[in-house]
């Protein structure tokens, strides 16, 4: 654990030259993915899996849909918008085919830990449940909302019934809705969706990520928030039960759902040009049959992938170097993209900051 804390004695420098040579952002949108596969990031359908009866129900329509005998293929199909607008614009971590490898730094490999290190930037060992637990310390999303011009101005949509207590809304003071909540009566738009989500049948006993994305695009159009998470689940719940053709058709719709912001985003003044963009998820899966699953005894749960575009961005595409990053990472850097340094009365790891800004790849 203590390997990246190693990587501050070497960045501090480079990160203190670097936000003073760039211009940072104004806003920020998070995404997660939760428990989205690297392999599928960067290589697109799994052919195995695909074919495997138990896992998939109908493999001519996968193959129809997103199958390609190139990877570079399967995986624009797979992410149209990942691979055909972020990896232009902007730059992935994560492939660990090339070397570029990215870890949880936690030694747990599941939800709340994840999304616990991808905000505090501290792999806390106490942090071992997915309990509804409030969260002790202190993350970058309650850091920012006490910053000028950001309080009241940080929101989370979460699919996740979890995620209030992993972002202590109690003592962060950041706008967080989740699951069942409903919505601010402001508009015909959310009061429309307060309804459609009270009614929807929920397959997984969660709010569908559609309706989490509905709900986050709406409260940015009426509020403009200055910092957005939206947490997607399905892709960890369809994995879970084995339905590998389920999870890929929703990695491929919330693919569909942030190009639907990202185009909003260009044509509101308030976000246009000068908004970021990152993308990340709280942890790996196995492979073969333990796809479905991850955790300390799963080897391969750790490896995680990041995508992320936006003002101050090289637009380098996909890392070939090797070199390893930590999801511990994230939380400083997040708060750098917007010109600030996250502080807390915990550890930091180091920002990947000037990685992001670096145009040599």
């Amino acid at each position: 654990m203590r390997r990246f804390f190693l990587l501050f004695l070497s960045s501090f420098l480079l990160v203190v030259y670097l936000a003073k040579a760039q211009q940072p952002a104004r806003n920020l949108v998070i995404v997660t993915f939760d428990g989205l596969r690297w392999q599928e990031v960067f290589g697109g359908v799994d052919s195995v899996l695909m074919h495997d009866a138990a896992y998939t129900r109908d493999p001519d329509e996968m193959r129809r849909l997103y199958w390609d005998a190139s990877p570079q293929v399967r995986r624009e199909k797979l992410f149209p918008f990942i691979w055909g607008v972020m990896a232009h614009d902007g730059q992935l971590l994560g492939n660990r085919n090339l070397g570029n490898d990215m870890n949880v730094a936690n030694v747990y490999h599941f939800s709340y830990p994840g999304y616990h290190e991808i905000f505090t930037g501290y792999p806390d060992t106490a942090i071992h449940s997915n309990d509804k637990v409030r969260n002790p310390n202190k993350h970058v999303l309650g850091y920012l909302n006490q910053q000028s011009g950001y309080q009241g101005k940080v929101a989370a949509f979460t699919s996740w019934d979890v995620f209030p207590y992993i972002l202590n809304k109690w003592e962060s003071g950041i706008y967080v809705n989740a699951d069942e909540d409903s919505l601010p009566d402001a508009t015909p738009e959310l009061r429309l969706l307060n309804l459609l989500q009270r009614l929807t049948a929920k397959p997984l006993d969660l709010r569908p990520d559609i309706f989490t994305y509905a709900a986050a695009k709406e409260y940015l159009k009426a509020y403009h928030p200055r910092v957005l998470y939206i947490a997607f689940d399905e892709t960890d719940d369809y994995a879970h039960a084995g339905m590998y053709d389920q999870y890929i058709k929703s990695a491929h719709a919330e693919d569909g759902m942030i190009r639907d912001l990202w185009t909003y985003l260009q044509q509101d003044p308030f976000y246009a040009g000068q908004t970021v963009l990152l993308l990340t998820c709280d942890h790996g899966r196995g492979t073969g049959d333990a796809w479905r699953d991850h955790g300390a005894k799963v080897k391969g749960s750790s490896a995680i992938w990041m995508a992320v575009m936006g003002p101050g961005i090289a637009a380098v595409g996909e890392r070939k170097e090797h070199a390893q990053y930590y999801q511990a990472q994230i939380a400083a850097t997040l708060a750098d993209l917007l010109g600030f340094k996250f502080q807390a009365d915990h550890p930091i790891a180091p920002s990947l900051y000037p990685v992001l800004v670096h145009a040599e790849n």
